[in-house]
């Protein structure tokens, strides 16, 4: 085989190559940023409690809550 079509063969296959590893880089970031996204949205929807214990305030105090917000 002629030594300049040897080298051109394996330029682009070379090339070929860096374009799949760069696509294959781009995925995987993609993936990354889709797990980082969902944990993220996982720790807002996490509702937080009201109170030091751990729970939350019941009917009757939201309202009273909401009242005195109104007032002010």
């Amino acid at each position: 085989m002629n030594e300049y079509l040897a080298l051109e063969l394996i330029r682009q296959r070379t090339t070929e190559r860096y374009e799949e590893a760069r696509q294959a880089s781009l995925v995987h970031r993609l993936r990354q940023a889709r797990r980082q996204r969902n944990r993220d949205e996982a720790l807002v929807r996490r509702p937080v409690p009201d109170y030091v214990d751990g729970s939350f305030r019941t009917v009757p105090e939201q309202r009273q809550a909401e009242h005195v917000e109104a007032v002010r």
